[in-house]
């Protein structure tokens, strides 16, 4: 059985997601740690609930990103995880890391990428106009909402749609998406092939 852990900085809900998916027998993996940058993170609460590890690595505590980033390497390989899953973390993650698990680190992102990469994806979605958003779960590489897509789900953007609502639809998608794509991935069932993402036939 795969082992995955969550890198966090809010309030989880992704991160509930996968490990509600796992309880119902969805996801075959074993959860082996919650990493949070930040320590008032809700996510920790939800950790502790289902008796996950919990690596508090404060950023907000280093001196420089590069410090910070030591730490953060070091709480990742103490989790022993075959697959890293970037549940609302709010950092970029540094090429150093990308370089220590390579093609081991997947990041949801509340857009269609490569539309609308970095923060607040779904207030871009609106100021340019597009009548369908969504979001993307995509394999981490060394640039900002880049990498090899997994899964995408398309949503529509209404009428008279701000931010918070087009963001609460597109969540809905999210807690679809992201465990799917961390069931394929402990099926063993994802490849990488020229920047595609392949997915292999179930056995």
């Amino acid at each position: 059985m795969k082992r995955i852990a969550f890198l966090a900085s809010g309030r989880g809900s992704n991160f509930q997601a996968v490990i509600d998916s796992m309880v119902r027998g969805e996801v075959p993996a074993e959860c082996s740690g919650l990493i949070t940058d930040n320590p008032r993170a809700y996510a920790v609460n939800r950790a502790e609930k289902a008796g996950i590890p919990v690596y508090i690595v404060d950023y907000s505590a280093y001196p420089s990103k590069d410090a910070y980033e030591a730490d953060l390497l070091a709480a990742m390989t103490k989790c022993d995880a075959d697959l890293f899953i970037l549940a609302g973390y709010m950092r970029i993650v540094g090429a150093g890391i990308v370089q220590a698990f390579p093609g081991r680190i997947i990041n949801i992102h509340p857009a269609l990428l490569p539309s609308f990469p970095g923060l607040h994806a779904q207030r871009q979605a609106i100021d340019y106009g597009v009548k369908v958003s969504g979001c993307t779960v995509h394999f981490v590489d060394e640039h900002m909402d880049n990498g090899p897509i997994i899964i995408q789900a398309a949503v529509p953007v209404i009428e008279g749609d701000d931010e918070e609502t087009l963001a609460e639809r597109i969540l809905v998608q999210e807690h679809r998406c992201l465990p799917e794509a961390v069931r394929l991935f402990c099926q063993g069932r994802l490849q990488i092939v020229d920047r595609r993402v392949q997915r292999r036939p179930d056995r």
